[in-house]
C-alpha cells in the first residue's frame, strides 16, 4: 500500500494529483503532513510542492471541467477532512471524462461526497459572517477571534475587506494559529499567534457592556428556547461572542 504525503497547501495537493498521473500510480491516501499517522505496511511518498505542476492541474480543472468544480474541490480541501485528498482525486478523475457535466451526476458517490464537504464549508462560512464579533483594540485595530470546524479564514476575508474597507482588522483562527490581516488596502493570510492579553479601548469596553445589556433586556423570558438558540447559534461558537461571555 502507498500513501502520498504533501505539505498541507492547496498547491501541494494539486502537485500530488499531478504526480498520480505522471507516475501512473494511485495511492491509498493523499494526506497532508500535519494529519499523517504512521501505519504498518504502508509506504509513504513525500510530494514536494511544485508551483508549475500545480498550475497545470489548476488550469486543467478550470478549462476542461469547470470553475464550479474548482470551487468545490477548494472548499473540500478547506474542510480538512482526512479523506478529502483522495476523494478530490477520484472526483477529478471522473471529471476528466465528463467535463462540465460532472456536477450534474449527483447520484455518483464521488460527486456527492465532494459536494457534501463543500456545502459544510460554505454553510459555516455563511454562519460566521453573522456570528463574527470584532473588538476595537488600542492602536485602532479591529480584532475578531474564531475557532471554526473548517479552515475558512480566507473565505471570510473578502467579505470584510469590502464591508470594513476603511478599517484595519485581523480575523484570527485561534485553533489553527492563522489570520487574515487587512491594512485598508489589501488582505493577506498569515501565521498568527496571540501572545499577550488583548488591550481594549475604554470605549470598546463600554460598547460591549451596552450590547450585553441590550441583548439581555430584549430577551423575553417566557419565550426563551435554548434548543432553537443552539441550532441557530451553535454553542461551539459562544466562546467568542460578546453577548454570551
Amino acid at each position: 500500500m502507498l500513501d502520498f504525503v504533501y505539505d498541507g497547501s492547496f498547491n501541494g495537493l494539486l502537485t500530488a494529483i499531478y504526480e498520480i498521473y505522471y507516475r501512473r500510480q494511485v495511492p491509498q491516501q493523499l494526506l497532508s503532513r500535519s494529519s499523517q499517522t504512521p501505519k504498518l505496511f504502508v509506504r509513504e511518498e513525500r510530494i514536494i510542492t511544485d508551483e508549475t505542476k500545480a498550475g497545470k492541474v489548476y488550469e486543467a480543472i478550470d478549462n476542461k471541467i469547470s470553475s464550479r468544480s474548482l470551487r468545490h474541490i477548494y472548499y473540500a480541501y478547506l474542510s480538512e477532512h482526512m479523506e478529502a485528498g483522495i476523494w478530490i482525486y477520484h472526483y477529478l478523475h471522473l471529471g476528466w471524462k465528463l467535463g462540465n457535466k460532472l456536477d450534474l451526476l449527483l447520484s455518483d458517490e464521488r460527486v456527492h461526497r465532494i459536494h457534501r464537504l463543500s456545502q459544510k464549508v460554505s454553510m459555516e462560512r455563511h454562519r460566521l459572517l453573522g456570528l463574527l464579533r470584532f473588538q476595537l483594540l488600542r492602536g485602532n485595530i479591529y480584532y475578531a477571534a474564531l475557532e471554526p470546524d473548517h479552515n475558512i479564514v480566507e473565505l471570510l476575508a473578502p467579505h470584510f475587506a469590502a464591508r470594513m474597507a476603511d478599517q484595519n482588522w485581523v480575523i484570527h483562527d485561534v485553533s489553527r494559529d492563522l489570520a487574515a490581516v487587512f491594512n485598508r488596502k489589501e488582505w493577506l493570510a498569515t501565521d498568527f499567534t496571540r501572545q499577550h492579553r488583548l488591550e481594549l479601548l475604554k470605549e470598546e469596553e463600554y460598547y460591549q457592556q451596552l450590547w450585553q445589556e441590550y441583548y439581555n433586556s430584549m430577551a423575553i423570558s417566557s419565550r426563551i428556547n435554548p434548543r432553537l438558540q443552539k441550532r441557530c447559534m451553535p454553542q461551539r461558537y459562544w466562546k467568542h461572542l460578546v453577548e454570551m461571555s
